[in-house]
This record gives C-alpha cells, structure tokens and sequence, in this order.
C-alpha cells in the first residue's frame, strides 16, 4: 500500500539540476516541445506538475532513465495510482488516475517518435475502460447573485472583480481566457468577446449580454485608469501593479466571493461558466450553441449538462407530456385512474 503524500517532492526533482539523459531531463524538454508546439502556458504548468507525480514514484525506486522503464513498471505505477490514499484518508479519484496515465502516455509517446528511446513501453498500457463523470455542480440565479453582490464596487479592487465575474457569468469562458483578455477584445458596441487564445489555441467569438457590458465600461472608465503604469500594458484587467492579472488570481478572487457569500459548492470561475451553460439550456438554448459558446471541440463534453439539467427537464415533463399526470375519476379522491377497472 503506497503511503500518503509519497510524490510530494516532484516538482522539486523536476527543478532540481538532473543528467542530461535522466528522466527529469526529459520531461523538462518534452514540456519544452509541447509550448513550442503551441501548447497553452497554463496546460504546460499543469502538465509539468502531473509528469512530476510520475517522476518522483520512478525515483524513488531508481528508474532514472526513460530507457530503464518497462511496460511492467507502467503497469506497477498504474496500480499504485489506484490504491493510493490521499492525506484525508480517501482516494485519487478516477478522472485524476486517467490524466495522470494520459500524460505518462504521451511522454513515452513523443520519446520514441522522435527516437529517444527504442519503443515506447506505454503503447500497450490499457486505461479504464469506462470513467464515471461526476457532474459539474452549478450556482441557482439567486447563488449567482449573491456572490455578485458580495464586491465593494465603490473600491477599484472591488469594481475590477465585480467585473471579471460579471463577464465569466455573462460569457461562460474560462479563468485563462478572461486573464489573457486584451483591452479590445470585448467589442462593447456589437456585444462579442473575441477570446484569441482560447483552450488549444483555438479562437472565438462568444456573445455578452448588456449587463456585464456595462460593468465593463465602467471599470473601463473608472478603475483600469488608475491601476495603469504602463501606457503599452495591453492586457484589459490588471492588477494594483498595472500588469496582467494571473488565472490563479482570478480564481482566488472568485473563490473568496463564493464563500462570503456563503456558498460551498465546488469550484469557482468554472462554477460561473458550468451555471452559465445550465441555465442557457434550461432556458431554451440548442446544445450545438453552448458547445460554440464554450469552445468545446466535441459535442459529448458539452453534453454533460444535459444531465445537470435534468430537474428542469422533469418539470417540463410534468407540465407537458399528457400521461405525466395521474388521473382521478371525478368524485372519487382516492382512485386511481383506470387501474383495477373491471375487479369485482
């Protein structure tokens, strides 16, 4: 039974100077590729931090070359994966266990595309067939309103957070997208967000609504002017420094809103654009629109909130369908409908 926190020091192997041939090495130069390649800056580092986990198990047991790693160790690191116990006492769940072999996988895979190693021993290494996919939890309007309402918009700090969220809610995007936002990308008379660097590299070209926009113009008008120090800084929020605002900042200004508005439920720039998706569709919205809107390359991820949407559905149902409803003969509370017609 592996013990808890045992890859703990994988990013700092990763940092640490390594030969030139050792595993480390090459995961650092791997990442490298994938930048080069036009992965996304935040993919890489959570890319970096997975391949640390799976550099610090190899070495502890002293594989330190990809070459000394054979389909059996693979399959002695999936197994780990599966019994390992978190500090809490409960274990890694299952998506986490499949991103982690996923990036392992593409490891080995670029190492012998490009000839760093004879054969790649992950080529064979079978994943779990089904992963369950728990539901991404979703804000009620008056949960979403709430944490709105949380910000003091009369500070410039609290304007420039009162309008990120605004903009997430209105617009479903993502933490990286909003941070990489330029200070035109939000076309304010049309009513479009350009997201240009969206998940992939992928751009476009998402709608928000009058609300958010005049959020937008307000701290346009009133905040941005006072953080700016640098009249080149092209970036649209900014920080009390005038540079770019970061993800994880973005992602702990909202968090801290979500729970001063004494909401627990998980996430939080991605809760604004779960809630977003949900409500479009209980609303009316054709599902291949919300996958437009929120840049998903393949519809069944966007289908996902079909599913977080199926309360709605069933009053729908209820409402609609003719055999929804029980029947009652007239005068006679207790009966059932036609059931038992005919019994003596």
């Amino acid at each position: 039974m592996p013990r808890k926190g045992a890859y703990a020091p994988g990013p700092l192997l990763l940092a640490m100077p390594v030969h030139a041939d050792s595993l480390a090495a090459w995961i650092n130069r791997y990442i490298e590729s994938m930048v080069v390649g036009g992965m996304q800056p935040m993919t890489a580092m959570n890319c970096r931090s997975q391949l640390s986990i799976f550099n610090a198990w190899c070495h502890e047991r002293d594989l330190l070359r990809p070459s000394e790693i054979t389909k059996p160790m693979l399959e002695r690191w999936q197994r780990y994966l599966f019994y390992y116990r978190k500090r809490n006492g409960q274990p890694m769940t299952m998506q986490h266990q499949v991103v982690l072999l996923h990036r392992v996988r593409g490891l080995f895979r670029w190492l012998a595309r490009h000839n760093h190693i004879v054969a790649n021993p992950a080529s064979d290494l079978e994943l779990p067939r089904s992963m369950p996919c728990s539901l991404p939890e979703v804000l009620t309007v008056e949960e979403a309103e709430a944490i709105l309402a949380t910000f003091d918009t009369t500070q410039t700090i609290g304007l420039i957070n009162r309008t990120m969220a605004e903009v997430l809610y209105s617009t479903a995007i993502r933490r990286t997208e909003l941070a990489s936002l330029g200070l035109y990308d939000i076309d304010l008379a049309h009513g479009v967000v350009h997201v240009r660097r969206g998940k992939g590299g992928k751009p476009r070209r998402v709608p928000i609504g009058e609300r958010a926009l005049a959020w937008v113009q307000k701290y346009l008008d009133e905040a941005r002017p006072l953080l700016l120090s640098d009249q080149n800084q092209g970036a649209l929020f900014l920080n009390e420094r005038g540079e770019a605002l970061s993800p994880p900042t973005v992602a702990r200004r909202m968090e801290r809103a979500k729970r001063a508005a004494g909401i627990r439920k998980r996430g939080a720039c991605h809760l604004f654009r779960h809630t977003a998706a949900t409500l479009m569709l209980e609303h009316g919205a054709d599902i291949r629109y919300i996958q437009e809107m929120l840049g998903h390359t393949n519809l069944t991820t966007t289908q996902i909130y079909t599913h977080v949407s199926i309360e709605k559905l069933k009053q729908i149902h209820a409402a609609t369908h003719p055999g929804a409803k029980l029947q009652r003969r007239p005068n006679d509370p207790d009966a059932t409908g036609d059931a038992g017609a005919g019994e003596g």
